[in-house]
């Protein structure tokens, strides 16, 4: 009996663990359109960044499981003249098999300032914002982070000033 309990805790634990890290995820081709890493500029303009080398990875699951990396030629000085920064910017923990993204590394570089992070698109979907970070050697990263709106509206408290109208529930959100 014990043998069996410890077989069939064994076997759901792998189990949860390969639906957590592997079910879900699929490669992002480097010509999809999830592969177009956008940043916002200050007149609120979204534009597509010039990028080379894109890894991603996505699961319809959940919009916040996109994650990738890539390399951008363009230097942090014209991206800071021409992009919306990101202010607590914090990566998302990628699938340890993902090697590329390092949310620990990058939130480092984000504290010290070896990396800036910017404002991909707000709002894609709703209550969740995509965000890019790039360091000074021209990586970059980009993940989606739930913003003010999306914590309060998937709260069911009332939104902060200044957030669009949240969209309506259907049965089928509940």
């Amino acid at each position: 009996m014990a043998s069996l309990i410890v077989l069939s805790t064994a076997v759901f634990g792998a189990a949860l663990w390969w639906f957590q890290t592997r079910a879900y995820y699929e490669p992002v081709l480097a010509d999809a359109p999830a592969a177009e890493i956008r940043l916002t500029g200050f007149s609120g303009v979204v534009e597509p960044l010039l990028i080379e080398d894109f890894e991603g990875i996505d699961a319809e699951s959940s919009p916040l499981r996109f994650r990738a990396c890539f390399t951008t030629p363009i230097s942090l000085a014209t991206l800071t003249e021409s992009f919306e920064p990101y202010e607590d910017a914090a990566p998302l923990v990628a699938p340890g098999w993902f090697d590329c993204f390092d949310a620990a590394e990058i939130g480092a570089a984000l504290e010290d300032g070896s990396a800036l992070a910017f404002l991909g698109e707000a709002n894609t979907p709703y209550g969740i914002d995509q965000i890019v970070a790039v360091t000074g050697d021209g990586r970059g990263y980009a993940w989606p982070q739930i913003n003010a709106c999306g914590e309060a509206a998937f709260a069911g408290d009332p939104l902060p000033p200044g957030c669009p109208p949240a969209p309506e529930r259907t049965e089928t959100d509940a």
